[in-house]
């Protein structure tokens, strides 16, 4: 708690002594909300109301030659039971601005640890004020595994053409994260006791806009190998897990509104685990729109659906609780979510925030693996949060 307190005190300090050295820009942000999931333990327990929506970052760019820049960004996040608590050292690169490749087109490379830039909200996930809702769609942006799908530590390229019609982004990206034990609980239950890593996540996306900027479209693919090494008490064997993603992106922006919608397949093969010959092949499918409604410059609302299936071949959890002999309810093969929310900016770099959620099933809420899971969440369950955010 003292740790919190002195994190969140120097980062106050720091939005009335601002910088703006020679090369040297920084700026932050400082957001406090109250929440519930009320029916779950998704975000707090015993349906409790928490002040465990706090987000504070502070990230600084330097120019060191013309073509050459340093960005980082430290940030402590506290979202109750969706993700670890703590500080983090959310991205550190250079950015290297490549001349003019020819025929209109730009490159720019990232080396360190960089965003994740292949999805809608990826690059901008971690800053209270460019999202919508405190809590993302589930189906693409779960938290359970955060920290990894945010960034990863390699190279990254971006290409863009600007041309008379119509601007293209081509993205590619190669690294790893690091894997703490509150990701590999979600991914393989509290039970395991080993070490897993990110052998790598390899990433590609392509992105559409017309001049006008109305509109952007994209498709975006990764593929990323994970390796389990178990511990010597261990309920778990050492193994192996690939996952690729295949996702489709859109937005349109009208002048009073706008919507954004992302489709994604993933396909999970994993091998060991749990016997020496086990292997499995599951395909989840889902994905979310949400309509936004600008009332004026300061006011706007939200309504959004999301939906996640965790295997297409069992989309009902039928399967599922038979062959866990009912140790796993049906409703965790699935999550659907309704949300409402609004936005206001009271002042200058100040905002209010809040939305509700209703959501059936719970897929994305705790690792399918939890042996406890079935007191995790009823079947219908419900999340809102009001959060205040002041930018610098």
């Amino acid at each position: 708690m003292i740790r919190k307190f002195l994190f969140f005190t120097s980062l106050l300090v720091s939005t009335v002594v601002q910088a703006n050295f020679e090369g040297l820009s920084w700026h932050g942000y400082v957001s406090q909300g109250l929440t519930q999931s009320k029916d779950s333990l998704f975000i707090t327990d015993n349906d409790d109301i928490t002040g465990e929506l706090t987000e504070v970052g502070l990230n600084g760019y330097y120019q060191v030659v013309e073509n050459i820049s340093i960005a980082g960004q430290v940030n402590y996040l506290d979202g109750g039971n969706r993700f670890e608590q703590g500080t983090r050292l959310d991205y550190l690169f250079i950015d290297w601005k490549l001349p003019n490749i020819g025929s209109g087109w730009q490159a720019q490379v990232h080396l360190g640890r960089f965003k994740n830039r292949h999805w809608l909200y990826s690059v901008t996930r971690d800053v209270p004020q460019t999202r919508h809702t405190a809590v993302l769609p589930q189906s693409v942006y779960f938290d359970g595994f955060r920290d990894v799908a945010l960034g990863s530590n390699g190279v990254q390229t971006s290409f863009s053409r600007y041309g008379k019609d119509n601007i293209w982004e081509l993205n590619w990206s190669y690294g790893r994260s690091s894997i703490n034990n509150s990701q590999r609980d979600f991914l393989l239950g509290e039970e395991a006791k080993g070490k897993i890593k990110q052998d790598f996540v390899h990433q590609a996306s392509v992105f559409w806009q017309p001049s006008t900027m109305e509109m952007k479209i994209g498709a975006s693919w990764l593929s990323s190998d994970f390796t389990y090494k178990a511990a010597k008490v261990d309920n778990r064997l050492s193994g192996k897990a690939n996952i690729q993603r295949f996702m489709l992106s859109a937005q349109y922006f009208s002048e009073n509104w706008e919507v954004s919608s992302e489709i994604l397949r993933e396909i999970q093969d994993s091998a060991g685990l749990f016997a020496p010959d086990y292997t499995e092949k599951r395909t989840g499918e889902g994905g979310f729109i949400q309509f936004r409604y600008l009332f004026n410059s300061q006011l706007s609302a939200l309504v959004g659906y999301d939906t996640y299936t965790n295997d297409v071949s069992d989309p009902n959890g039928e399967r599922l609780e038979m062959f866990t002999g009912g140790l796993i309810p049906a409703y965790f093969a699935y999550q659907d979510t309704v949300t409402v929310g609004f936005s206001y900016d009271i002042a200058p770099n100040w905002r209010l925030q809040g939305e509700h959620h209703w959501a059936e099933g719970a897929t994305r809420v705790v690792s399918l693996l939890d042996r406890n899971v079935a007191s995790h969440t009823d079947e219908k369950w419900k999340m809102w949060s009001l959060q205040l955010m002041y930018w610098f």
